[in-house]
Order: C-alpha cells, then sequence, then structure tokens
C-alpha cells in the first residue's frame, strides 16, 4: 500500500461522517389527505368555469372563498361563528359531563346498571328531530333549548362509550385492588379511568362530533344568529355561496376539534401498543 493511498484512508477515517437528515413523517399524513379534496376542488372549479353546471345552483370554489373573504371584511362570519361555537360548547361540556359520569356509575354498579340502562338505551333510540319540537315548547327559542339540545345528543355517545370502556377492564385488576385494599374512589382514579381511557376518548369524539350535527339542527329549526342561521337565511334568497361557507365551516371547525382529540389519544395511550395498519 502507497503512502498515498494510507493517507487517503487516514483522512476519510478522520473525517467526521455527515449523515442526511431525514425528513419528518408528521406532514406526510396531511399531504395525503389533502390529496382527495384538492381533486374535488380542482374538478368542481373546472365544471364550473366551463358551465357544466350552474353556479347559481352548485357554485364554485372560487365565488365561495371571495364570499369567506367578504363575510369576514364585514364581521358577519366571525359573528355568527362565535355564537355557533360556545353554543356547541357549553352543550358538549353539560351532556358530554353527564355521559361520562353516568357511564361510570353504570359501568361500576351492576344494580345502578339494571335500574338506570334501560331508559338510558331507550331514549339513545329516539331521533332528535323528534324531540326539537317539545325542546322549542318548553325552554322557547332562547339558548337554554339549544344548550339542551346539543347536551342531549353529546349525552349518549360518551356514556355509552364509557359504560363500555368500564366494563371492559381486565377482572383481574380489580381483584388486585381489593388485595392493596384500595378505596371505590381510589379504584375510580387509578384504575377504571385508565383503563377505559381508549373507550373515554373515542367517546369524547363521538360527542363532538354529535354535538355540531344537534347544533345544526337547532340553529335551522329557531335561532337568530349562527352558522346554522346564516345558512337558513341563505337559502331563503338562494344565496348559494353562502349556504357552501356555513356547511365548509361546520366541516372544518369539526374536524379540527376531532383532530384535537387524537392530539390527546396519541398522547394520553402512549403505552397502548395496538395496530396502527
Amino acid at each position: 500500500m502507497t503512502t498515498t493511498t494510507i493517507a487517503a484512508h487516514s483522512e476519510q477515517a478522520v473525517r467526521p461522517q455527515v449523515h442526511k437528515r431525514k425528513r419528518p413523517r408528521s406532514w406526510r399524513p396531511l399531504r395525503r389527505g389533502i390529496i382527495i379534496p384538492a381533486l374535488i376542488i380542482a374538478l368542481w372549479q373546472t365544471l364550473s368555469s366551463t358551465g357544466s353546471i350552474s353556479e347559481t345552483l352548485y357554485s364554485s370554489p372560487w365565488n365561495i372563498f371571495n364570499e369567506y373573504i367578504d363575510l369576514t371584511r364585514t364581521g358577519e362570519l366571525p359573528h355568527h361563528l362565535r355564537i355557533s361555537v360556545v353554543r356547541a360548547a357549553f352543550g358538549f361540556l353539560l351532556g358530554g359531563s353527564l355521559g361520562l359520569l353516568t357511564g361510570l356509575f353504570v359501568g361500576m354498579s351492576k344494580r345502578f346498571e339494571e335500574h338506570v340502562n334501560p331508559t338510558v338505551q331507550m331514549l339513545r333510540t329516539v331521533p332528535l328531530l323528534a324531540i326539537t319540537p317539545l325542546f322549542i315548547m318548553w325552554f322557547g327559542f332562547g339558548e337554554l333549548s339549544k344548550v339542551l339540545l346539543i347536551s342531549l345528543g353529546a349525552f349518549f355517545p360518551l356514556y355509552v362509550n364509557t359504560f363500555l370502556g368500564v366494563r371492559n377492564v381486565d377482572r383481574k385488576l380489580f381483584e388486585v385492588a381489593r388485595v392493596l385494599e384500595f378505596s371505590q374512589l381510589r379504584q375510580l382514579a387509578r384504575l377504571v379511568l385508565p383503563a377505559s381511557l381508549p373507550n373515554v376518548l373515542l367517546g369524547i369524539r363521538l360527542s363532538l362530533s354529535t354535538s355540531w350535527l344537534c347544533l345544526v339542527v337547532a340553529e335551522l329549526l329557531g335561532a337568530e344568529s349562527g352558522v346554522g342561521y346564516m345558512i337558513q337565511d341563505a337559502r331563503s334568497f338562494v344565496q348559494t355561496d353562502v349556504v357552501f361557507v356555513g356547511i365548509t365551516i361546520f366541516a372544518i371547525v369539526g374536524k379540527l376539534s376531532d383532530s384535537i382529540v387524537r392530539v390527546l389519544e396519541q398522547r394520553l395511550l402512549r403505552w397502548q401498543d395496538s395496530f396502527k395498519g
């Protein structure tokens, strides 16, 4: 081996190896999730521009975007959106809290289940549209009837999933808790809630989506403000652009709330070794 070769090998050994930085994969699911909506919007805009579909009935993405700007500039969209978000938040907090507590009590007590669960399951099958006129007659067209209707819709998904989460807890864990002489409160905090957390988080996601559905029903049937009212008012004047603005607002806010819960799932359920697909 020549002196030049030895020097070259020595230089390579001394030279620090430069590793290529891997691109973070956190944005890949987001980019892949945008593909289908982008294709739909592109096809929709193309059909509208060529006159294949009526802009009066179907509008176009460009017109809807311009309507977004106009409604935001005038302050109408932020006003209605703020009212709808507050209504949905209050209804979800009330109904979700009651659903969580009731699901825990029913899941922990067989006797409580025999008395409460049949009635709750019977009420769960009643369509909300059938109850809405009663809520309006009982509580009027004010905020109370809307919040109670939203809370009723948010109650059942969280109740059912919490109940199932408690009943799916391994019985051996309760036997260990008895050996360790855990009190009922300590069992609930240290055993039941952590073990049933996947079902509880799923119930929260379903309750949030149901809250938005009930909000639409409440605001379409009787309201003087809110995104649902904005849609109903625009429909009366055949303002298709405004109707699509309201629909997309519900979709975007609903997706954001669902994504927040999914982030909580990823952080709180790191211990769960489940199939990722």
